[in-house]
């Protein structure tokens, strides 16, 4: 149904209105010193108003305009910022629970294009092959730029089993590639947990979650009844964890620091200013810490691995992180719908920023692939070689102990490196 051009520039009007006394309001609430209302600007804005519903090719309601005007507004601000319509409000505080439909995989936007953050363990992009830093720029043969985030998150969404084609640029591969992926319900187990050797644990944070604070101490629990309360080093795995939420990363990192401060946030407002301190208690006792991160870990991830970092307590091993420093303020709109708005930057313990700075690891260790020799030539004579040679008491042992940690350097070349120096610094901390 068309409208007259006069009724066209009474909506611009009204919207003039609504917009001054919107801005007007904002202006009294707002803690800085007021500003003047930028009207030239605001009259501008309705006049182009005006012009795409006089002239645009199809008919396109108020609220669409609006709504796609808020969109921009935000998304031109950072990578970040953006807007949540009611259905993507609810999908961000299922994904914080734990439990939500789609593929698995945490993405930005970088130069027009998704960039993926770091794929979740076990769901459909991480079986698939999805890797940290590779760029999307198709979904199911549809070009990615000229999308906002939020579109192409909602192309990744759909009924669990139905199959989607993510068109990949990666680095060190010369031609896009295609991966199928089928979607899945996410059901994310944020903490899993293992014994590396006889006292020696591995903690893996895959996302941080609202209850993985409570997980990891209840996982640590377990771990040194495994180790018959013997625990005597851990690796927190913290690699490709995209981060999550604020909350739990300061719990855990507490769980391992008894004094000082975990981290900061700074921001234009007072509210924005924020600063996190740890309790007496560790939950391992002293006991040697290794982290490890790669170019995945972001985020919340950061936050634990620079605290730790800095308060002396854990050596940090890998590769640089991400580098995602910035606090994503969720502000929920009277409509369903809500904003998510960068409000602050995190800061470790000692100042640091950690905004397009990342953590850079205390030992640099490469992520490489590590495979047996086909020929490893004539090793020297021992004396377990001789015939009929007297048993040792843990020869057998031994040779089991040895084969596993030959598997796990094949498989995790960075996770076996991280136990040699647990080893190491365990055995320091005895002869102290």
């Amino acid at each position: 149904m068309r409208f007259s051009r006069t009724l066209y520039t009474l909506s611009a009007g009204v919207l003039l209105g609504f917009l001054l006394a919107a801005a007007q309001q904002v202006l009294a609430e707002r803690e800085a010193p007021a500003q003047e209302v930028p009207l030239e600007e605001l009259r501008t804005f309705t006049e182009v108003f005006s012009r795409i519903q006089d002239g645009y090719v199809e008919s396109i309601g108020d609220r669409e305009l609006i709504e796609n005007a808020i969109r921009g507004m935000l998304s031109g601000l950072d990578p970040h910022s953006s807007y949540l319509d009611p259905q993507e409000y609810d999908d961000l505080q299922a994904g914080t629970s734990g439990e939500f439909g789609g593929l698995g995989i945490e993405v930005g936007m970088e130069n027009g294009f998704v960039k993926v953050i770091a794929p979740i363990d076990d769901t459909p992009a991480d079986r698939a092959g999805v890797q940290a830093g590779d760029l999307i720029i198709r979904i199911d043969g549809q070009p990615v730029k000229g999308m906002s985030l939020n579109e192409a998150v909602t192309l990744m969404r759909g009924e669990p089993g139905s199959k989607i084609t993510l068109t990949v640029v990666r680095d060190g591969r010369e031609q896009p590639f295609d991966l199928m992926l089928e979607r899945a319900v996410i059901q994310v187990e944020s903490v899993k947990t293992r014994m590396l050797a006889p006292g020696f644990a591995y903690l893996r944070i895959s996302q941080f979650q609202q209850r993985t604070g409570e997980d990891v101490l209840e996982a640590v629990d377990r771990l040194k009844r495994e180790a018959d309360n013997d625990l005597q080093g851990m690796v927190l795995d913290l690699r490709n964890n995209p981060g999550g939420v604020l909350n739990a990363a300061v719990e855990v990192a507490d769980a391992f620091i008894t004094n000082g401060r975990i981290v900061s946030t700074r921001g234009r407002l007072e509210r924005a200013e924020m600063s996190f301190s740890a309790t007496p208690n560790d939950a391992l006792g002293g006991a040697p810490l290794v982290v490890l991160v790669n170019g995945g870990s972001a985020s919340a991830s950061e936050i634990v691995a620079g605290a730790l970092q800095d308060q002396g307590r854990a050596v940090v091993m890998g590769r640089k992180t991400f580098g995602k420093g910035s606090v994503q303020t969720i502000l929920p709109l009277q409509d369903g719908a809500a904003i998510k708005l960068t409000t602050a930057r995190y800061y470790t313990p000692d100042g640091r920023s950690i905004q397009a700075e990342g953590i850079v690891p205390d030992v640099p260790v490469a992520e490489v692939t590590v495979s047996e020799r086909e020929d490893n030539g004539p090793r020297p004579l021992a004396e377990a070689d001789l015939t009929r040679h007297l048993a040792g008491d843990g020869e057998q042992t031994d040779a089991e102990r040895a084969a596993e940690e030959i598997r796990l350097v094949r498989e995790d070349y960075a996770l076996a490196q991280a136990l040699n120096l647990l080893r190491g610094l365990d055995i320091l901390a005895r002869t102290r």
